[in-house]
């Protein structure tokens, strides 16, 4: 589970990784919306738990304070997430504006961040020779 402060913009990332909404909950009495996601080969059927889920957490705002910011180890340390080919991953989000923070010379393994500044691993299934322009690039930020 991890804590996001804009549910869509955190869907809108996801969905480039290929997870898709599997189902919602919202609850008036807590305040809340759990948002589960799941890869397409995960998913059981409309409405059902998947295999695997990543859950987003959205904590409503109390109409006299401002929404919580989240930090480090309030939100979350980092999910892995393995790729069919992390070279077409990387450009899929570098297309739409994602930062890669640790790019993937190795052709193994890069690191990026959500909308709420959760770092994702990115893991290449099975091997891809380093290739560039991802062999050149430098890290940016911290991931």
């Amino acid at each position: 589970m991890i804590r996001v402060t804009d549910p869509d913009a955190s869907i809108r990332f996801f969905e480039l990784l290929g997870l898709k909404e599997v189902r919602r909950l919202d609850s008036q009495q807590g305040r809340f919306t759990l948002i589960f996601l799941a890869t397409p080969e995960d998913m059981n059927g409309p409405g059902e738990r998947a295999r695997a889920e990543v859950e987003l957490t959205y904590n409503w705002p109390s109409d006299d304070k401002a929404p919580e910011v989240y930090t480090g180890g309030r939100n979350f340390g980092h999910l892995a997430y393995r790729v069919e080919n992390i070279y077409e991953t990387c450009q899929r989000l570098m297309d739409a504006g994602v930062t890669i923070n640790r790019p993937p010379r190795d052709g193994h393994m890069a690191f990026v961040r959500t909308p709420d500044n959760i770092s994702i691993e990115l893991l290449q299934d099975g091997v891809l020779e380093p290739a560039e322009p991802w062999k050149s690039m430098p890290n940016v930020g911290e991931w």
